[in-house]
């Protein structure tokens, strides 16, 4: 269900959110605005910035299982 019922939308509950783009720019019923399709190059840096701690974080978590998997645990 869409979060952005303050725009006073009615048909927000008919929406199906799309993970990563629904609402990302702005309301997309009827105001006549269209969310921005293209990030700048620092956004897209700080996107990448972001996944790649969580890839880091998620090598961690697998190495501490691994670990305790050798240890018999």
């Amino acid at each position: 269900m869409c979060q952005q019922a303050e725009c006073g939308c009615e048909q927000h509950i008919r929406h199906t959110p799309v993970v990563g783009r629904h609402h990302q720019g702005g309301c997309c019923c009827g105001s006549g605005y269209a969310p921005r399709r293209f990030a700048s190059r620092e956004e897209v840096a700080s996107r990448l910035e972001d996944y790649l701690g969580q890839l880091r974080a998620e090598i961690k978590g697998v190495e501490e299982r691994i670990a305790e998997l050798r240890k018999g645990g």
